[in-house]
């Protein structure tokens, strides 16, 4: 019994602790002067193979567009396929008075002193925009990178589908090899018009001792579509993000799923939000959680604001060690003719689930990985191949040992 209790405490004063702002003069500002790179060729072969674990190939091709950010320097920006733009966040603005405009149109400046962070001191961010109508066939690959021990990068990052637009994004963020510590601070507003299309797949491969606070805030219209794919396997210090996604066209829909593997020593607070004001909307809500020793809050709520909407929230954890997972679903009905729902489970592996396999020629830890990649399905469309192995690699040394 005593046993139990020490675990509750523990528990409980993780709990008051998670979420304690961090001290941003603990971090650096001077990151380095890196040079525009347009062939990749300052990337060492460890930097190469870092970058690929988070769905960087380092290469133009296939992609519609790509953008790199070091530190604070833009070290290669391209587009390549008619009918998207990619720039850095300072050079659009300049090109374009209406994106100005569009900045902090979903997140509030002084939301908390991270957002006020990134306006009083922005490095950059990035700019990418489907052109009205324009299908965009390949993804566009942008990447968000610590290569400076210590440092704090600001971006601001701005997405634009015109109506009628379709486009895919992976976003790879990680840090340098040689990086242990830093902070990211990234505001990210997306606007999907009018029968556009937005996937997001995000991929983290942070450092251990890296704290990462994104600020995100999603607008859909009319028969819009949104799917946010959030992907984080390996080692971090703390991660902090709750999108918000506002439905405010007729039959617009949004999907998010995450994939979480909570490591000793990380604390992770990651949920989202999709406030439905149109009639016809739908949204679903999908997180995964693997907690291995690190402790993680799996957050998701549904605001229905107007009858003749639907929306499902999915909140799993499966706790492998000494773990911690807390689910907190959430659903808000403001009018009767809404149609939401939610299902929630923390558990862990049952003796009996790994004792059959066994029996039919699995050793103990392929056991364990079979469940757990069982567990992690969720699908997620036009992964580069290095990244799939990457998730299959994860996956079995979450087990080997347990």
């Amino acid at each position: 019994m005593s046993q139990i209790k020490a675990r509750a405490e523990q528990s409980r004063q993780k709990k008051a602790a998670f979420g304690r702002d961090l001290n941003l003069e603990e971090f650096s500002r001077q990151g380095g002067a890196w040079e525009y790179d347009p062939d990749y060729r300052q990337f060492s072969p460890e930097e190469r193979s870092r970058l690929l674990t988070a769905g960087i190939e380092l290469t133009d091709e296939d992609h519609a567009g790509t953008f790199l950010q070091a530190d604070q320097a833009i070290v290669h920006c391209q587009t390549r396929q008619p009918g998207v733009e990619v720039l850095p966040i300072t050079e659009a603005v300049k090109r374009h008075d209406w994106a100005k405009n569009l900045l902090w149109g979903l997140v509030a400046v002084d939301a908390d002193k991270y957002t006020a962070a990134a306006e009083l001191e922005l490095d950059n961010g990035y700019f990418i925009r489907a052109l009205p109508g324009a299908k965009i066939a390949q993804p566009v690959e942008s990447c968000l990178y610590i290569r400076t021990d210590r440092f704090a990068q600001h971006v601001h990052n701005l997405v634009v589908v015109e109506e009628g637009a379709s486009l895919h994004i992976i976003t790879g963020c990680a840090t340098h090899p040689g990086v242990r510590s830093g902070l990211h601070i990234g505001v990210s507003e997306f606007y999907v018009k009018k029968g556009g299309s937005l996937t997001f797949t995000m991929v983290h491969n942070w450092g251990e001792d890296v704290h990462v606070r994104p600020r995100t805030a999603v607008r859909v219209e009319a028969g819009g579509t949104y799917v946010s794919n959030y992907i984080l396997l390996r080692p971090v210090k703390s991660v902090q993000m709750y999108p918000t996604v506002t439905l405010n066209g007729e039959g617009a829909v949004a999907r998010l799923q995450s994939i979480l593997i909570a490591h000793p020593g990380c604390e992770l607070d990651v949920g989202g939000r999709v406030i439905l004001q149109a009639p016809r909307t739908r949204a679903e809500v999908i997180a995964r959680t693997l907690a291995i020793g690190g402790y993680s809050m799996a957050r998701g709520h549904l605001v229905g604001l107007v009858p003749d909407i639907k929306a499902h929230l999915e909140c799993r954890g499966l706790i492998l060690g000494n773990g911690v997972v807390h689910a907190i679903p959430e659903l808000e009905g403001r009018v009767a003719g809404v149609d939401m729902s939610h299902e929630a489970a923390v558990g862990k592996i049952a003796a009996e689930e790994v004792e059959y396999l066994m029996a039919r020629g699995l050793d103990e830890d392929e056991a364990v990985s079979t469940i757990v990649r069982g567990f992690l399905n969720v699908k997620i469309e036009g992964l580069p191949p290095a990244l799939e192995a990457e998730m299959e690699q994860a996956i079995q040394e979450s087990g080997k040992g347990l």
